[in-house]
């Protein structure tokens, strides 16, 4: 009888325990292309609309100084994964036509944020743009994906979803042929996904390829390269259906990625599981201001520089942060702040141990998210191809090309970058450079 009533209590105290053990946070992590810093509602943009993101911000933490560490689409994705620079993961350059097909891309040696959530129950899946290799060992559901539905290369079209002449749509690691709208099929997957595992702790990351810039080489000949939206988003601002203005399609370009984001947040809602998911919205670098091309009409405002540079405009981007349960909501975060930070959080969220045998360069930013704390960087560093710099606090040093001079600039009262004051403040200059070199060295 003593032995039975000790099983009994026992098998009682495993059921309690099993019962109250609080189930990890679900996570979407949605990744948005080349959009700048000021091309968003809540970042100060006075036309175009996303009151989704902009709700987001209200319900979470907006950053300020939320850095990507290099400043084009390939690497910034391979850092954001791996928790890593890409000088550290082996992913530094921005993948070509047949790398994007049948390239290794990120070293297979690399591990990848999925493969650390599935032993804790996760299930996992990738919708949109995965750009960082599609060899065999390289795609997405090779890496510690269950599910992948998008594109294995970069600026597909919007609704041919070609790139560079051929159809780049798959399921899993098979090509598909599907219609539809990008952002729609990218946000319906998540969502179905989502319904699907509502009962275990999900993980969905969205990478859209809106809103990369429309290029020619995925255009039947004779076809236009033109933005792409259905005609609603161009009718809510009161624009001709077939419009051609590059500024008027952006727009639009912009308001149906926001809607996008939005019905994957009411489903959230509808699931009843917004308490219990992590969302996070953020650009992988910003937008590209190349006067050569008319249709890149994106803005970095209020800062100097785009995509593939260093200047503030190029990295440093719109991030926000919702998790009901640690972060208080419509608050800001001034801190820097960076992509590779989120690998970090998104695991001590899960309760998955960093590891110990991979160096990580990101840093939990929990606390920091939360006004409780100051930035978990000394130094943030930041390099594409020949451009580079680094952060310490309000000074940052940048230069475009390994023989020139780093410029300095006192971000708490220059954050246009136009001031250099590399020969007003050369010990500060110097400390920053010899920081950055010390670090530089690591890789050579």
């Amino acid at each position: 009888m003593k032995k039975r009533l000790c099983a009994l209590a026992l098998l009682g105290w495993f059921f309690i325990t099993l019962v109250g053990a609080e189930r990890p946070p679900n996570v979407v992590l949605i990744y948005i292309d080349n959009v700048g810093y000021g091309d968003l509602g809540c970042y100060g943009n006075p036309v175009i609309r996303t009151p989704n993101i902009d709700r987001l911000a209200r319900e979470g933490v907006r950053c300020t100084d939320f850095y990507i560490v290099t400043s084009s689409c390939t690497p910034s994705r391979g850092a954001l994964l791996t928790g890593r620079y890409p000088l550290r993961n082996g992913l530094p350059h921005q993948l070509g036509k047949e790398e994007n097909w049948t390239g290794i891309g990120l070293p297979h040696s690399e591990k990848i944020l999925p493969k650390f959530l599935k032993p804790k129950g996760y299930a996992t899946g990738c919708f949109g743009k995965w750009n960082i290799g599609f060899a065999k060992g390289s795609r997405p559901t090779d890496r510690g994906f269950d599910e992948f539905l998008g594109c294995r290369s970069g600026n597909i079209d919007f609704y041919t979803h070609v790139y560079n002449g051929q159809e780049d749509m798959y399921r899993g690691t098979k090509p598909i042929d599907i219609e539809g709208y990008s952002t729609d099929l990218f946000a319906d997957a998540a969502i179905d996904f989502m319904r699907r595992h509502r009962e275990r702790p999900f993980f969905a990351y969205v990478p859209f390829n809106a809103a990369h810039v429309p290029n020619p080489k995925n255009k039947a000949p004779g076809v236009p390269t033109i933005w792409q939206a259905p005609a609603k988003y161009f009718e809510a601002y009161g624009y001709p259906a077939d419009s051609t203005d590059p500024h008027e399609g952006y727009h639009a370009v912009m308001t149906a990625l926001d809607d996008g984001i939005g019905r994957i947040l009411r489903a959230i809602d509808r699931l009843g599981l917004q308490e219990d998911t992590i969302v996070i919205v953020a650009s992988d670098n910003g937008a590209s201001i190349r006067e050569s091309l008319v249709l890149e009409t994106g803005t970095n405002a209020p800062f100097r520089g785009g995509r593939t540079e260093t200047y503030e405009g190029g990295i440093r981007t719109a991030c926000i942060v919702r998790w009901p349960k640690q972060l208080k909501a419509g608050s800001v975060c001034r801190e820097p702040v960076a992509n590779i930070d989120l690998l970090p959080m998104i695991l001590r969220a899960a309760d998955v141990p960093l590891p110990r045998t991979i160096q990580l360069d990101g840093r939990d930013p929990t606390a920091t998210l939360a006004g409780k704390d100051r930035s978990p960087h000394e130094h943030l560093f930041f390099e594409f191809r020949k451009w580079s710099g680094a952060r310490r606090g309000r000074w940052k040093i940048v230069r475009s090309r390994p023989d020139r001079e780093f410029e300095l600039y006192d971000l708490a009262a220059d954050w246009g970058e136009t001031r250099n004051l590399s020969a007003d403040k050369p010990a500060i200059a110097k400390r920053l450079v010899d920081a950055f070199e010390k670090w530089r060295g690591q890789f050579e």
